[in-house]
């Protein structure tokens, strides 16, 4: 056996002995102190073939989807209401840490005149639920250092995973979820709603129809001012998501930007990243905010003088055939809200942020009139489909439901999902390695290539209902 290759299954034992172990539901984040500077991608078997290929992997058919919810805080709620809309869905476990957060969902269940389902709470309730419920599917809505625990603990006890963003934060994490996906078959789709934006999705579906020609660069971000709900006593659970901003100076939540233009690249289905180069500017405003809270509060004393994260990152990447991408990090400055969503090819050029979204074939964007007849002509089937209610019952417009909506057909009806494995693992791999470029002066990193070799002839995501379709919606006031 080779070195590396003996050194990768040690890792895994390893790892897959501490989920066996089993990790405090809401243990304080690790993820600063992940063993990062040993990891290299050239460790990794990125040439040995998988041990099945989840891409395009069609799971047997579920008729009624039974459902367990970990995380009931900020995301868990608004999943749990979504998905009391949609039929062939049963809500069977709600899981939270706070045993209140667990009994304020069951509400959502109550005004709907659905079924009462199984409470679970405490530190480790989340496997308590996974171990004794009767479930086909587990939707993680968690702090980001659980997502792959959870995930993998799931897909060993014989339940597909829903994970929210990002499905890891190591590379380690990252082959873990393939890993195991392969193995059990059980599908690891992270929650990423951005691709399922109104014209996200109209971009998508303009490049798969060649209007945009050969498809050169794209640009996404995640440009949001949280700087006051980090800093909230009343907003993330343990001040989770303010920690995870110390001493990790790298892009730490790429996917909502990545995630849609990696689709339009066809990303891991006829392409793959190849390296990335990221660079980061200075703190100019988390160390400044901590000092100034602390000076009126003393909880905060905690965080003053911490390394904080530098506002914004960029990071450029290069895929195979040559194409880059461009991804940026800022939920600190006071700038409007932005995921840029840029698409440039030989024929065509998309632009969302600045809004409004536009579209060109040439020096000048076309007008509104013609804009419109872009939708009309280019529109998804899943969003001719189900866009109106999506709209109604909301989440991020509509995004959100669309996306739940989709996981739940593809399921019921044997379907290969939009998003797989691979996904979760490329698009996740950025946060890990965008801070060891950043470390080493924005040194060139190597993207490791989790399909080992399947890219070549993966099919891109399918953008009909064909096989599916059927799933109805109760109606949304």
């Amino acid at each position: 056996m080779k070195p590396n290759r003996r050194k990768f299954l040690q890792q895994l034992a390893i790892g897959s002995s501490a989920v066996a172990m089993g990790l405090p539901a809401f243990a304080k984040s690790p993820a600063s102190a992940e063993i990062l500077s040993n990891e290299t991608p050239s460790l990794y078997p990125i040439t040995s073939g998988a041990r099945f290929n989840m891409s395009g992997y069609a799971a047997p058919k579920i008729d009624k989807v039974k459902i367990g919810f970990i995380g009931l805080g900020m995301r868990g709620p608004g999943a749990v209401g979504r998905m009391s809309f949609i039929e062939g869905v049963e809500i069977k476990a709600l899981c939270d840490k706070l045993p209140e957060r667990a009994s304020a969902a069951q509400k959502i269940l109550e005004k709907k005149g659905l079924p009462k389902a199984k409470e679970y709470s405490g530190e480790n309730g989340w496997k308590e639920m996974i171990e004794k419920e009767d479930l086909d599917l587990v939707y993680i809505c968690t702090p980001w250092h659980l997502h792959t625990p959870m995930a993998v603990f799931a897909m060993e006890h014989g339940k597909h995973a829903a994970t929210e963003v990002a499905a890891a934060l190591t590379i380690d994490e990252c082959w873990q979820l393939v890993e195991t996906s392969e193995r059990t078959r059980k599908h690891c789709m992270m929650l990423e709603n951005c691709c399922y934006d109104f014209f996200e999705m109209l971009t998508l579906n303009m490049v798969r129809q060649g209007m945009f020609g050969e498809l050169i660069h794209a640009e996404g971000a995640y440009i949001h001012d949280l700087l006051d709900l980090n800093f909230s006593k009343k907003g993330y659970e343990d001040m989770w998501r303010l920690k995870e901003n110390i001493d990790y100076n790298g892009n730490v939540y790429p996917t909502h930007g990545l995630g849609p233009i990696a689709q339009c690249m066809n990303i891991n289905r006829g392409d793959k990243m190849d390296y990335l180069v990221s660079m980061s500017s200075n703190d100019f405003m988390m160390g400044e905010e901590a000092k100034k809270r602390a000076e009126k509060d003393a909880f905060y004393n905690q965080f003053v003088g911490k390394n904080f994260r530098g506002n914004m990152n960029t990071t450029t990447i290069r895929t195979n055939k040559g194409k880059t991408m461009m991804l940026q990090h800022d939920v600190t400055s006071p700038r409007p809200y932005s995921r840029i969503h840029v698409l440039s090819g030989t024929k065509a050029f998309a632009s969302k942020y600045p809004e409004p979204e536009r579209i060109a074939f040439g020096h000048e964007f076309v007008k509104d009139a013609e804009l419109k007849k872009l939708y009309d002509t280019y529109t998804p089937p899943l969003i001719k489909h189900v866009g109106e209610i999506a709209k109604k019952v909301g989440g991020h417009g509509g995004m959100d439901f669309m996306m739940d909506w989709r996981l739940i057909d593809c399921l019921r009806n044997g379907l290969p999902l939009d998003q797989d494995v691979y996904d979760a693992a490329a698009w996740s791999c950025i946060v890990p390695l965008s801070k060891k470029s950043v470390s080493k002066r924005s040194t060139s990193i190597d993207i490791p290539d989790f399909t080992r070799g399947n890219w070549t002839t993966n099919k891109p995501v399918n953008l009909t209902l064909d096989g599916g379709g059927n799933t109805k919606v109760r109606e949304a006031k």
